[in-house]
């Protein structure tokens, strides 16, 4: 090869790998990582239901059945913010969750709050859907396009979801497909609250979540 031709395509290689390293850099900035891969630094919960595998959070087990919903909880508060992570489920269980805007209820195992879900109801994928955790115990939003959100699925891999609270307006997205934006009516729901990474009680199941980070954000005046 011409020594010429040789130092060009080195160049134009270099210049691809710092120009996709730039853009990651972009599309990350103002984003802190809430998990390091090794330790459950920053979370607390049931220690006997997580812990830390091959560089995620994994809670439940694929052998044991799960007693209670269980939660791995975030030591901080956030209010208004965008969340980004991974979450597979595995087993014969087929529900998790991510809590944000919530609150442990006191000497209790279950916490209350707005639940991003995780799994599948009657044989329809509920990712990405609102449930109103120990509050309501309701859905106040379903996916906007079911067939579009099942197509985008990988029902035994890595799906990836983001959540963004501003003010009352909550938006989730699974794996790029838009499948919540809901505005809170009653203004006496709190708009501040830990995460929680949950575990739901029944069949053998394993929740597993990784690459988690948050970005907060600044609420526009009402």
């Amino acid at each position: 090869m011409n020594v010429r031709f040789r130092w060009r395509g080195c160049l134009l290689g270099a210049i691809a790998v710092a120009w996709l390293s730039s853009a990651t850099r972009a599309e990350d900035v103002g984003f802190i990582s809430l998990f390091d891969g090794k330790t459950l630094a920053g979370w607390e919960g049931n220690l006997k239901h997580f812990r830390v595998q091959d560089g995620a959070i994994v809670a439940g087990s694929l052998k044991d059945k799960i007693p209670n919903n269980e939660f791995l909880c975030s030591k901080k508060e956030y209010g208004d913010f965008e969340l980004r992570f991974e979450a597979r489920l595995q087993g014969q269980g087929d529900n998790a969750g991510v809590q944000f805007r919530s609150q442990r209820i006191p000497n209790h195992h279950e916490v209350s709050g707005y639940q991003c879900d995780i799994g599948v109801m009657q044989n329809k994928p509920i990712w990405g859907w609102l449930y109103d955790e120990s509050r309501r115990k309701k859905f106040l939003a379903e996916a906007a396009d079911a067939d579009k959100l099942k197509a985008a699925l990988k029902s035994d891999g890595w799906n990836e979801l983001v959540i963004r609270c501003v003010g009352p307006r909550i938006q989730i997205w699974v794996n790029g497909v838009a499948t919540v934006d809901y505005t809170e009516a009653d203004a006496s729901i709190a708009r501040t609250g830990i995460l929680g990474l949950q575990i739901h009680s029944g069949p053998p199941a394993e929740a597993s979540y990784r690459n988690i980070r948050i970005k907060e954000l600044k609420a526009a005046k009402e």
